[in-house]
């Protein structure tokens, strides 16, 4: 390809990517930024029975809420530890702006503070809990897409 060639092409790709560009801003849909969201907590051995019918059953106005304040792909995972030490961990993107505030917004639901009094009795923070912590975030260390 010569150097006309080559710069041909140059203006045709740049042609297309900033129609893209365009076409996204156009569309209204904005670029979602995602933030990855790692957590644990200690579960009574005693209530791990309760604490699975509940999740079996999710009501739905948690699942809304959820949704609402900006969390996809939520999941939570048991493990026992050592004989029996038994933790949750839980996994969930975040795709808002403000995490504070769709957190603020969940705790002010009469059906989540409700579900909240079933599931916190359950649980227990983990020694190393910051303040005002009950479930801890985890720091993420590898990720690959």
């Amino acid at each position: 390809m010569n150097i006309k060639g080559s710069s041909e092409v140059l203006t045709i790709i740049l042609f297309f990517l900033g129609a893209a560009l365009l076409m996204a801003k156009v569309s209204g849909q904005p670029r979602v930024s995602v933030q990855r969201y790692g957590m644990i907590i200690g579960l009574k051995p005693e209530k791990i029975a309760y604490y699975k019918e509940l999740h079996a059953a999710t009501w739905p106005g948690v699942l809304k809420m959820i949704k609402e304040c900006h969390i996809q792909n939520y999941s939570i995972y048991l493990k026992e530890i050592e004989p029996g030490k038994h933790y949750l961990f839980s996994y969930f993107e975040y795709t808002g702006n403000d995490f504070e505030a769709d957190m603020t917004k969940m705790a002010a639901d009469p059906t989540t503070q409700k579900w909240w009094k079933e599931t916190d009795p359950c649980q227990f923070p983990i020694p190393t809990h910051g303040p005002k912590e009950w479930w801890s975030r985890m720091e993420e260390v590898f990720h690959t897409d």
